[in-house]
């Protein structure tokens, strides 16, 4: 866990081909975002915008995807994953079939990250 504040928790989600990927959880089981009210849709799109910022800056990645599913987990959660024009499957999505090898990538310092969340979530 790289950060929560009981209404949601931003996860480092352990995968060699996307280092820094992140997940944000909500708490709360709920699996729609309309299932939130305004202002708690606006705090967790908060936490997602925070992580998506966290990891430009930590990671300066080409581009970053942000992804909401659920059909696999029907819990409210956002996936912020860097993205790089040499990762696997760029420039599709993770979960589509690989178009190259995986590039060598050094996983970020866990503490970098989680510096860069609780300057901008606090």
């Amino acid at each position: 866990m790289l950060w929560h504040d009981g209404f949601c928790r931003i996860v480092l989600v352990e995968e060699s081909d996307y280092p820094g990927y992140c997940r944000v959880i909500l708490e709360r089981h709920v699996s729609e975002m309309t299932d939130l009210t305004p202002p708690e849709r606006a705090r967790l799109m908060d936490a997602v915008f925070a992580a998506e910022a966290a990891l430009r800056e930590v990671l300066t990645p080409d581009k970053v995807n942000l992804a909401s599913l659920g059909n696999a987990v029907p819990h409210l959660h956002w996936h912020v994953i860097p993205r790089y024009r040499d990762d696997r499957h760029f420039p599709r999505p993770i979960w589509a079939e690989p178009c190259r090898s995986a590039a060598a990538r050094r996983a970020p310092e866990r503490d970098r990250l989680a510096d860069a969340l609780q300057r901008r979530l606090g």
